[in-house]
């Protein structure tokens, strides 16, 4: 009876965790996790010396290429197209040597503590900037407003009086405390003559 020789077709995986520097010089952590399967065993064996080593090198090799020709805002938007892009290159690298890339996924990716640090100041910076701005065009309205209602009132003398009447009603209903009316000092001096 002849014996048979069988050959694993497990599905395996390369876990990558590997320092990139991204096209706009930014140093980033990345976790990455490749799937693939030895199709053909024979040729597995025979085209490589190790194939499993050979998969993670030529991943690794692949991951470090296609993040460094991107922008740290793409990589952190487009991470999926990344991952497909990088499926593709994979296989075709990894076809002849027997191993079928069936998933790639970019897992994580870590940014150094300083940059997390510099990035969070100069949102701080950019939404006191903002706010300041707002508030300042706050500011412009309230006085063009007052402005405006003092050109009013300056055209008739008796809107000034009716004004300040109405503030007084509006503090007597607030607060129960004593008013004092200012009187001009003109008015107080020709009643001291007579």
């Amino acid at each position: 009876m002849k014996e048979q020789l069988s050959f694993a077709w497990d599905d395996s995986l390369a876990v990558l965790k590997d320092l990139v520097l991204t096209k706009d010089s930014v140093t980033i952590m990345v976790d990455a996790v490749v799937y693939y399967r030895i199709f053909n065993p024979t040729v597995s064996i025979t085209k490589v010396e190790n194939a499993n080593r050979a998969t993670q090198m030529i991943a690794q090799t692949t991951l470090r290429n296609m993040l460094g020709t991107k922008s740290l805002a793409d990589i952190l938007k487009d991470r999926e197209e990344m991952s497909e892009q990088m499926e593709a290159v994979l296989y075709a690298a990894s076809k002849n040597w027997g191993i079928k890339v069936e998933r790639v996924e970019l897992k994580d990716v870590k940014l150094p503590t300083s940059l997390q640090r510099a990035m969070a100041a100069e949102a701080e910076a950019t939404r006191d900037a903002r706010a300041k701005v707002i508030a300042a065009d706050g500011e412009m309205k309230a006085s063009r407003a007052l402005k405006e209602a003092a050109d009013v009132m300056s055209e008739s003398p008796s809107a000034l009086q009716l004004r300040y009447m109405q503030t007084l009603t509006e503090i007597a209903t607030e607060r129960n405390s004593t008013i004092v009316f200012p009187l001009p000092i003109d008015l107080i001096s020709s009643f001291m003559r007579k």
